[in-house]
């Protein structure tokens, strides 16, 4: 069985870091591209991030460029997304996901106010 468990989220001020993780199991990680993706309260789903499978490749949404920044343990079989200089405007329940899938996974929820 696929799983995939985020952690690492939380109340944080702006300006503010946080680090998530993402477990996984039932799967080859290292065969996959992997991506965090996030939805704020009333809005569709955000690609935030991606990674290839071997971890050479990223690629991230113009908002967040420069501030967050991810990466991947396959011997962990985890992904991670470090976001820092974070902002309002980043609240969001924030989910990882294999390339081409939609979240099946409760997320993280991130919250950044003051």
């Amino acid at each position: 069985e696929v799983q995939l468990v985020e952690s690492g989220g939380g109340l944080v001020q702006p300006g503010g870091s946080l680090r998530l993780s993402c477990a996984t199991s039932g799967f080859a990680i290292s065969t996959y591209a992997m991506r965090w993706v996030r939805q704020a309260p009333g809005k569709g789903l955000e690609l935030v991030a991606s990674i290839n499978s071997g971890g050479g490749g990223t690629g991230y949404a113009d908002s967040v460029k420069g501030r967050f920044t991810i990466s991947r343990d396959n011997a962990k079989n985890t992904l991670y997304l470090q976001m820092n200089s974070l902002k309002p405007e980043d609240t969001a329940v924030y989910y990882c996901v294999r390339a081409g899938t939609v979240p099946s996974s409760q997320g993280t929820q991130v919250t950044v106010s003051s």
